[in-house]
This record gives structure tokens, C-alpha cells and sequence, in this order.
């Protein structure tokens, strides 16, 4: 018998975008039908997009979906002998459904439910879901394909039953989204499963930003032997295909380039380069899925704007970027100098508005009731805020989204000012360490220096008193950021990090000061998640908290 071509399609979904979503199945429907394939998947939910949270709670969008469903599949008719695989979601007498069906020649000719549903980290699919237990074999130029959804294949059983059941290869709808790690996980599950099963597996990704996550792709297919047969793009949509000649034996056979094989480590030289390139596609899909046309930010002369700035001209170019910098009595002259030749070099609309007489206005207000009273922290939020109201009337006057600089070093010790330096709509820097803003830096620049060294190497500061460091406060940012992933992303205790070799002193100062800043991050814009644990969706730790956990 003839090979059977199989397409595998990595899209990007908008959340409620059902039409939008279903066009660009049909579109890689037919382009790949145009290649000679017969069988196409694509990604976990894909009509849907994911996570559609909330909204499957309510009926109109549940009977939407339905309605969208049987719309693709008369839209599919014309492509004749061509089985789609899709995911959406279905209205059961026992629940609502994860759910991937195969459309072929207008009809629905068979519907998996996804079996294993995560209730961690940044899922709650229990929350909205009813868990199958059947599995899907269907039949196409003689190969058996079994179909699993995502966490199916983590776990042993729905894959195994698949193969019992008589499967000859397993193909796999995907909406995983991406962290440092993450890459490497599904290496090491993928290949675990076809050790297990012994037959190829197919594993389609969603990609795209939604909200907070990021889908980076990089679908691939593994022949029976764990090898990768192809691997599609990170951060892109991509369509790839393998073909499968059936037999005694089904054999894999990649139609395209060779493929770099699936790493069990991410190589510390690419983690920048991974990062940059996932901030700046959640940066512009959020701005492009939400109908902004343009962004604005504070630039200061310091590391976390510079970052900021240069990844957002990447992400939507340098007309749709606007920057100002805000002087006080406090700022350098080099930050100013600074900021002026970064923007001259990427050239974004720059603007300077001075702040030191709007400061000097609110202290003059505010000194009778204040008398008797040293200076201190108030006065230094009082210029953050004029900053915040400044970027958000500027916002409000040409309806550019407004981009916050603070990185998760901060955010975790509160050093950061609540309507201040937080005031705006999404934190690119968010979930992302001072110690890797540093190394971005540097990486961004071995493809044109865009942020100019001084920014780099200068000591930190927020520049709102004298002679200002961050270190005046706070431990080394690398003593910080150790303790932060430690305690924070490995969920390690107290007394663990001290054990590590951490002072307890600076353990205790750092633990402390996340526990008491939870009030600011709830407060905060969100942000892209790039670690296994960021301040967002995957930790919800209560405002009102007497816990106090011992050493």
C-alpha cells in the first residue's frame, strides 16, 4: 500500500476566536492537502484556543463551539479522504469535555475525550472538565492512529490502551506552554512513551501568546525507536510532514530536512536567547490580540528599560514604540546621555519631561502635614507615581498600551512602587530574574549592540535619592535571584536554602520581603511566564497570612 502522509500543524489560537481559529485549520487543511497528505493534526483546543478558563463555564460559548465545529467540518467536505484531527470541547450528559475529533468528507467519523486532566501549576482543567476513558483508533491507508491529548502522555494508560487497542502510531494535540525547562521535559515524556508503546508519536504544539503563557511550538515526530524524524519551528507557526508506510512494521519517514534531535538539557547559551524570543512573541500577540497599535514606557537609563525597549521594537518595530524618559533632581547626566543614544539607535519616538517641579509641588503640599517627619520612602514613591501618571495620561491620550519595566527580582522583594514603576498593562520582565535581564542585555547586543555597555555595567539604581544603590538594601542580585529560584520556583524550604549555603540572615530578609509584597504583585499588570513558577496563575498565596515558617 501506498505511504500516508501526515501533516502536523503548530497554530496560533486567540481564545474565543472560533471563526478566526477555524480559518486557520481550513487554511492548513488545504495546504497541506495540496502536499499529499491525508491526515492532519494540530493542536489541543485549537478551535477553542487555550486555556478558555471562564468561558466554558458559559452555555452560549459552549453551544458556539458546537456551532463552529459543524461549520469546519462542511468547510472541510471538499478536501475528499482527508481526516483532520481537531481539538474542541463537548457538552456531555456527564460534563463538559476536552475533546479531539477526526473530520473527514463532512462528518465527524470519531471524537477522543482527553483522559488525564492536569489540576497544577498554571491548569485547572478539573475545574471545567469531565475525564474520558475510552480510547480513538481510526483507519487511514491502512495505518491504525490512536489519538491522545497533551497530559495523556505523561502519565502511563491512555497511550498504552491506544496501542492495545491497536494503534500503529499515536498522534497527540498539544497546548503546553513554554518555560526554561519545559522543551527538555517533553523530550524526555515523549521518548518514555514510545519506549513504552513502541510506535511513532506525533506531537503538535500549540504557539502563540495568550494572556500570561506563551506556546512556543517546537512540534516534532518520533519514529518507534524514540528517534526525531522532524521538528518544526520554536515560537512560530509552522506546518511539517512525515510519512508512514504501513506494514508488518510501520516505518516513519520525515519529508523534509533533517532534524536536530530532542535535547534532555536546555544549553545555557540558549536560555537567552529562548527567553528573548518568548517575551517578545507574548509581547506581540497580546498587543495585536487585543487591537493596541502602539506601546509606551519609561526609559531610565538602566538595565530593566533598556531590555525592555529593545524587545519590544524586535516584537513590533520601531514605529509602533514610544519611549520617554522622566529626569528628577536625582537622575545621572549619564542616564539621560544613555537613554538618548539607545533610543538614536533604535529609533523609537523619544520624549523627555522633567519632574523635578511636579516632585518639588507635591513636597511643598505635603510638608505641613509631613512636619516633623524625615524624609524617606514616601518621597521616592511620590516620583515613581508622577512617572506612573504621566505614562498612563499619555496612554489614555493616544491609546498606547503601557509597557512596565520590573523585573522578578523585584517584584519579589517589593522593590518597586505600587502605581509608581507597576502602573501599566503588561510586565514584559515579570517572571524573568535580574541576573537574566543582565545576560539578555548582553546576548541582544552580539546582534547589534542596541544597548549601550554603559547600561550594562553600572551599578543598578533607581536613581530616587542620592548616591542611590539597590544594594544599599538589598543582598548581591545574584544571592537574591539564587534564593528566589530556590525558594520560590523549586518550592525549596527555608531551612533547605540555608543548607545550600545561603547566610540566613539574607534568606530570612528575602523570604520575608516576598511574603509581605504579595499585596503589590495582586495589585501589578501581569506578564509573560517563562519559568516553571511565576508570580501569576501558578502562585496563589493569600493576602492575610499569619504562616510563618521556621528556620
Amino acid at each position: 500500500m501506498a505511504a500516508v502522509r501526515v501533516g502536523i500543524a503548530q497554530l496560533n489560537a486567540l481564545v474565543g476566536d472560533l471563526a478566526g481559529n477555524a480559518a486557520q485549520v481550513l487554511e492548513a487543511a488545504r495546504g497541506a492537502y495540496e502536499q499529499g497528505a491525508r491526515v492532519l493534526l494540530t493542536p489541543e483546543l485549537m478551535l477553542t484556543g487555550y486555556p478558555p478558563e471562564d468561558l466554558l463555564l458559559r452555555p452560549a460559548f459552549v453551544e458556539a463551539c458546537q456551532r463552529a465545529l459543524g461549520q469546519l467540518c462542511q468547510d472541510l467536505a471538499a478536501l475528499k479522504g482527508m481526516h483532520v484531527l481537531v481539538g474542541h470541547i463537548v457538552a456531555s450528559p456527564a460534563g463538559l469535555r476536552n475533546a479531539a475529533s477526526v473530520l473527514c468528507d463532512g462528518a465527524v467519523v470519531g471524537t477522543y475525550f482527553k483522559r488525564e486532566l492536569p489540576n497544577y501549576s498554571v491548569f485547572d482543567e478539573k475545574r471545567y472538565f469531565t475525564p474520558g476513558d475510552q480510547a480513538l483508533v481510526f483507519v487511514v491507508g491502512g495505518v491504525r492512529f490512536g489519538v491522545n491529548i497533551c497530559e495523556d502522555i505523561w502519565l502511563a494508560g491512555s497511550a498504552d490502551q491506544a496501542r492495545s487497542d491497536g494503534a500503529q502510531a499515536l498522534l497527540v494535540l498539544n497546548a503546553s506552554p513554554f518555560s526554561v525547562t519545559k522543551q527538555a521535559q517533553r523530550a524526555d515524556i515523549a521518548q518514555r512513551c514510545v519506549q513504552r508503546t513502541g510506535v511513532p508519536l506525533f506531537y503538535a504544539n500549540m504557539v502563540g501568546g495568550q494572556d500570561e503563557l506563551v506556546f512556543d511550538g517546537a512540534s516534532f515526530v518520533l519514529d518507534a525507536q524514540g528517534n526525531v524524524l522532524t521538528r518544526l519551528a520554536d515560537f512560530s507557526p509552522d506546518v511539517g510532514f512525515v510519512d508512514i508506510h504501513p506494514g508488518a512494521a510501520v516505518q516513519a519517514v520525515a519529508t523534509r530536512r533533517a532534524a536536530p534531535p530532542l535535547t534532555t538539557v536546555v544549553a545555557p547559551d540558549c536560555i537567552e536567547a529562548q527567553v528573548w524570543s518568548a517575551l517578545k512573541l507574548c509581547l506581540a500577540d497580546y498587543v495585536k490580540k487585543n487591537g493596541f497599535r502602539s506601546v509606551i514606557l519609561g526609559l531610565s537609563g538602566g538595565i530593566d528599560s533598556a531590555v525592555v525597549l529593545a524587545i519590544a521594537v524586535d516584537a513590533l518595530g520601531a514605529d509602533r514604540v514610544h519611549a520617554v524618559m522622566m529626569p528628577s533632581r536625582y537622575t545621572a547626566d549619564i542616564s539621560q546621555i544613555d537613554s538618548r543614544e539607545m533610543v538614536k539607535r533604535l529609533g523609537v519616538d523619544y520624549r523627555e519631561i522633567a519632574i523635578a517641579g511636579l516632585a518639588s509641588n507635591f513636597e511643598d503640599i505635603l510638608s505641613p502635614i509631613f512636619a516633623g517627619r524625615a524624609p524617606d520612602a514616601t518621597e521616592e514613591n511620590i516620583q515613581a507615581r508622577l512617572r506612573g501618571m504621566l505614562l498612563m495620561a499619555l496612554s489614555n491620550k493616544f491609546g498606547h498600551l503601557v509597557l512596565t519595566t520590573g523585573n522578578k527580582s523585584e517584584l519579589s522583594t517589593g522593590y518597586c512602587t505600587l502605581y509608581g514603576d507597576m502602573a501599566g498593562g503588561f510586565a514584559v520582565l515579570k517572571d524573568v530574574a535580574k541576573t537574566l535581564v543582565y545576560r539578555m542585555a548582553k546576548w541582544r547586543n552580539l546582534t547589534g549592540e542596541v544597548i549601550p555597555d554603559r547600561i550594562i555595567t553600572r551599578p543598578p539604581s533607581a536613581e530616587l535619592r542620592e548616591d542611590q544603590t539597590d544594594q544599599d538594601s538589598l543582598p548581591e542580585y545574584d544571592v537574591i535571584d539564587a534564593i528566589i529560584e530556590r525558594y520560590v520556583e523549586q518550592n525549596q524550604s527555608v531551612a533547605d536554602v540555608i543548607a545550600a549555603g545561603y547566610a540566613p540572615e539574607a534568606v530570612e530578609q528575602i523570604v520575608r520581603l516576598i511574603r509581605i509584597n504579595e499585596y503589590k504583585r495582586r495589585q501589578g499588570p501581569f506578564g509573560p511566564r517563562i519559568t516553571e513558577r511565576a508570580f501569576g496563575r501558578d502562585w496563589r498565596y493569600p493576602l492575610s497570612n499569619g504562616f510563618r515558617e521556621a528556620t
